[in-house]
């Protein structure tokens, strides 16, 4: 039995006068999934984020959250829904603990209700070193902690992170993005917009890639890894002037890419490895038989990364 759908969007537009912003854009998301929505700056992420969460309305086009319309029933929807934006959204001369208790105060908690949430928020995401330290004063990482913590003091049942990890150092990030997988394990629906494929890639269950308003690939991470091309097996070469015999070896593969000798300190060549293991074996074979030795070899599948710039014409990196 499928679970069922927490977000349905259906043939969503959105003009600006004569720009389209969103052209006729269509997905699900099961409750309890992470969807990620990638795409190059004006692909219309932010844009689809704004019209689910009922801040500007659709040109055309419908869009549900839990079965509700985000025109016809927006009060209802925000009541469903919470929403971080690219930064995080606090009063820095608040401490944490002040700053939950604000937006907790704005959606209707008072008293006893609002403390014992408070409580599960610090204990959920580790806040309690920080509990009564300013926000102005945390780092990135733990200041967008609070941020999420905050957008979920209502136990929202989708929640939007626009870009949640923005600016962050990686360590930060890491954290950030074990926060965001333990919202699924809560429940919790989450669409993700992200510039970093990698964030996609380790959170998202599905994956919606946009490119001028308009949807251009859409799946899995590994069925979209799989759209872009077979697996390939990489080595690098010990000797430069290894490439021209290593090449010969190799002279009835599908060699795609290969190093320049005269530039590289350990020569790469790349080969389609269609048959996976078996293709790697083959080139080891080869190489052996050449006398020719390696720094390292090994299979890759593709990237999310190769997946993006096939898909969208732009260089994610």
């Amino acid at each position: 039995m499928s679970a069922p759908v927490a977000i349905s969007v259906e043939n969503l537009t959105k003009t600006y006068g004569s720009v389209t912003a969103l052209d006729g854009i269509s997905f699900e998301v099961p409750h309890g999934e992470i969807l990620g929505l990638l795409g190059p700056n004006g692909s219309g992420k932010t844009t689809t984020v704004t019209l689910l969460s009922t801040l500007q309305r659709p040109t055309a086009g419908s869009a549900r959250i839990a079965g509700h319309d985000v025109v016809a029933e927006a009060g209802r929807v925000r009541e469903l829904i919470s929403l971080t934006g690219q930064y995080a959204s606090m009063d820095d001369s608040l401490t944490a603990a002040e700053n939950l208790s604000v937006f907790g105060r704005l959606t209707g908690l008072r008293g006893a209700a609002l403390a014992s949430r408070i409580d599960d928020l610090v204990d959920q995401f580790d806040l309690a070193d920080v509990r009564s330290r300013r926000v102005g004063a945390l780092s990135g990482g733990m200041r967008r902690r609070v941020d999420i913590a905050s957008a979920l003091i209502t136990r929202p049942e989708v929640l939007f992170l626009d870009e949640p990890t923005t600016g962050l150092d990686p360590r930060s990030r890491a954290a950030v993005w074990d926060t965001v997988a333990g919202l699924r394990a809560e429940g919790i629906t989450v669409l993700l917009t992200t510039q970093y494929l990698e964030e996609a890639d380790r959170l998202a269950d599905n994956i919606v890639m946009l490119n001028g308003g308009k949807v251009v690939a859409s799946g899995t991470p590994g069925t979209l890894k799989q759209q872009a091309g077979a697996a390939v097996c990489e080595l690098s070469l010990v000797q430069r002037s290894d490439v021209e015999p290593a090449l010969a070896a190799l002279t009835d593969l599908d060699v795609i890419e290969h190093d320049d000798a005269s530039t590289a300190t350990h020569p790469r060549i790349v080969v389609r490895a269609a048959d996976g293991m078996s293709a790697v074996r083959d080139v080891i074979a080869r190489l052996d038989t050449a006398h020719i030795d390696v720094v390292d070899i090994g299979l890759r599948q593709p990237s999310l990364d190769e997946v993006f710039l096939q898909m969208t014409g732009v260089d994610a990196g």
